[in-house]
């Protein structure tokens, strides 16, 4: 069954329900559910790809977390960076400006070598 333009909300506990168009509240379905994990500290490795995955089972065959029943979705909510960022903006200045000074550092280190190059060799 299609529901397109149906009104779907999501549940706290990951019920996902649709109102198909032009019926009313009482016609509720249950869509699906999503399923809410809470995976143990350290469990879940990063994938190449970015995505977290859960270690594979006994048969190597990709791993999956048991379900939380404490678990609760917000529905509507958006989750904050863990990264400020301005503070991220000032880090990434003030190490663009150490490496400019390192660079002229070396920079100068070379031509004072291709100096004293140059009078040991007029001296040589």
């Amino acid at each position: 069954m299609q529901y397109q333009g149906a009104q779907v909300s999501i549940g706290a506990d990951g019920t996902i329900s649709a109102i198909p168009e032009g019926v009313g509240p009482e016609a509720l379905v249950e869509v699906g559910r999503i399923k809410l994990v809470t995976p143990e500290a350290g469990a879940l490795t990063r994938g190449e790809d970015g995505l977290f995955r859960a270690p594979p089972n006994d048969e190597g065959a990709p791993g999956a977390l048991p379900v939380d029943q404490n678990a609760k979705l917000v529905s509507g909510a958006l989750e904050g960076s863990n990264v400020s960022a301005v503070d991220a903006m000032v880090s990434m200045i003030d190490v663009a400006r150490r490496y400019d000074m390192q660079m002229k550092v070396l920079s100068t280190a070379d031509e004072n070598a291709q100096r004293a190059n140059g009078i040991l060799s007029i001296q040589g």
